[in-house]
């Protein structure tokens, strides 16, 4: 099962897996794993031991033009909710959510749900890579997920 929907500024994509959530929460709260199932293509790679515990924590991840990005962790619970905002190191988050979401559906299945919020973007050097951010793209991400997570 596959879904999609967009408002003008927050864009989600979901999807059922055939994994259990613990399974799925792994690959995606551990930031080396990221850039296996990115479907942006916008993740080169992140350090090993950076798997995140808590909302506070901040890990850091390289971008495929070589630039950092902080992700600050807004939302956590542990094998169901997270959420970060990137930003460039030191600087303040410009506005831009992403959201991972599982809820258990039934006997090792996982309904996952995918959000990029830009609703308080301020930096507008970023609007134009936001607006190209489509349910598509999260779609992407959340089959290359569940490609990882299903093996």
């Amino acid at each position: 099962m596959t879904s999609n929907s967009q408002s003008p500024n927050v864009v989600t994509s979901y999807r059922e897996i055939a994994a259990s959530a613990e399974r799925i929460f792994e690959l995606i709260a551990d930031p080396a794993q990221q850039p296996l199932w990115d479907g942006n293509d916008n993740l080169a790679e992140a350090s090993e031991g950076q798997r995140v515990r808590a909302t506070g924590e901040v890990f850091t991840v390289t971008l495929t033009q070589g630039s950092v990005r902080e992700n600050r962790v807004v939302e956590f619970e542990e094998g169901r909710r997270i959420a970060w905002l990137p930003s460039e190191p030191g600087q303040q988050p410009p506005g831009h959510l992403w959201r991972w979401e599982l809820e258990p559906a039934g006997e090792g299945r996982t309904k996952v749900r995918h959000t990029y919020d830009w609703s308080r973007l301020t930096d507008e050097k970023r609007l134009a890579r936001a607006r190209a951010t489509t349910s598509d793209r999260l779609r992407a991400s959340l089959d290359r997920l569940a490609e990882l997570a299903e093996s």
